[in-house]
């Protein structure tokens, strides 16, 4: 793993997204969500999709944007493979819930597949309420979605 230290969260541009394109597989494995990820997100919410970048290139990522109901809403958050489990997805929401708020978010909102453990455990250790909600993303598409409110209330390493 790669510590966190010496990584800085900034606002993604477009040469970001087409490198966290082609670096796909080193944050999802084998799953292919390129589809997911919308050039139009770092286009008109650019302040909102976050990188963090070291030396070494982009460590992880999230991209989201306010609602017009103050709810900031996280469409995808990454690590990269090698630097998992250091704290750095904490880091990454810290900085997205303090970007929303600034845009007058007072709620946070993510979703994923009820099959994806991983995410649920995460944003339940980051406080996240979880419901199951049956056709969330279309008939039998049920996902697990998340609601915290704001502000955050925990210290990221």
């Amino acid at each position: 793993m790669i510590p966190v230290m010496g990584t800085a969260i900034t606002p993604a541009d477009v040469a970001d997204f087409h490198q966290v394109l082609t670096d796909h597989p080193r944050y999802w494995g084998e799953r292919d969500l390129r589809s997911l990820h919308l050039l139009a997100l770092v286009q008109e919410f650019g302040s909102m999709c976050l990188v963090a970048r070291a030396e070494d290139g982009i460590r992880g990522y999230i991209f989201g944007f306010v609602t017009p109901d103050d709810t900031g809403y996280v469409h995808l958050i990454a690590t990269r493979d090698d630097a998992r489990g250091t704290g750095l997805g904490r880091r990454m929401y810290a900085a997205f819930a303090e970007t929303a708020e600034r845009y007058g978010a007072r709620q946070l909102k993510a979703i994923t597949s009820v099959e994806n453990a991983g995410s649920i455990a995460f944003h339940r250790s980051l406080g996240f309420d979880v419901k199951i909600v049956d056709d969330y993303n279309g008939p039998g598409r049920t996902m697990a979605v998340f609601h915290r409110d704001l502000p955050l209330n925990f210290s990221a390493p």
